[in-house]
């Protein structure tokens, strides 16, 4: 039994992608010091995980008797695709069956998200509900392909369907959270969603990402639009 599933295609170099670039000028040592948070928080988060991280793939091992890690192809800053580690709350194919239940999808933009998604495995929702299926994604974090704060990471079949606005979340670094995360998620419309996301491309700094971290532990308990 393999540990790894892995929704997987070549990554290729990304078309030419309109991605607005920020105008904004930041301090010289705002990308030293958002690396050092990255750095820290990411280390210690899957240190004082670790023994959760390891009873959910127990757990999904049990329950789906398949290997309990993912990886799924994302994209990131400048439209760089890069391999994105999660547990799997899914049944294998489950990428593949999304076209059945298209039509269950419940926000708008183009995002797929159903509330009781008819592909999650027994433990999926709780995982999700409690983000403990991200926790994984602080690898990324340690690689270079995320940060702790930033837009969530888009499927590349999301991005050819983005508009210039859209775009622009490709000009930053992708994050583990971000305001969306911590302001209800999938309870929030597209608009709004793009709206929390260029607002932190325009105002953000290594205080901002510390106070979006902090408040990222009481919504994760809280769970508001966590599907």
């Amino acid at each position: 039994m393999s540990l790894l599933e892995t929704n997987f295609r070549p990554v290729v170099a990304p078309s030419a992608l309109d991605i607005p670039s920020c105008s904004r000028v930041v301090p010289a040592w705002y990308a030293p010091a958002k690396r050092t948070i990255d750095v820290t928080v990411a280390a210690a988060g899957l240190l004082t995980t670790a023994p959760i991280l390891a009873a959910a793939m127990v757990a999904i091992m049990v329950v789906t008797g398949d290997g309990p890690l993912f990886r799924q192809e994302r994209v990131g800053a400048g439209g760089q695709r890069f391999m994105m580690w999660k547990l799997r709350t899914m049944v294998r194919n489950a990428h593949a069956l999304r076209q059945q239940i298209c039509h269950l999808n419940e926000v708008d933009g183009p995002v797929f998200k159903v509330r009781r998604d008819p592909r999650l495995h027994r433990l999926g929702r709780f995982l999700r509900r409690t983000s403990i299926d991200e926790l994984p994604n602080f690898v990324n974090v340690l690689l270079g392909d995320m940060s702790i704060v930033g837009p969530r990471p888009p499927l590349p079949e999301e991005v050819a369907s983005y508009d210039r606005r859209a775009m622009r979340r490709l000009s930053v670094k992708p994050g583990v959270t971000c305001l969306w995360q911590i302001s209800g998620r999938s309870e929030l419309t597209f608009d709004q969603w793009m709206d929390l996301d260029a607002t932190y491309i325009e105002a953000w700094n290594p205080l901002t990402d510390l106070l979006i971290i902090a408040r990222t532990i009481p919504a994760v308990i809280r769970g508001v639009g966590a599907h």
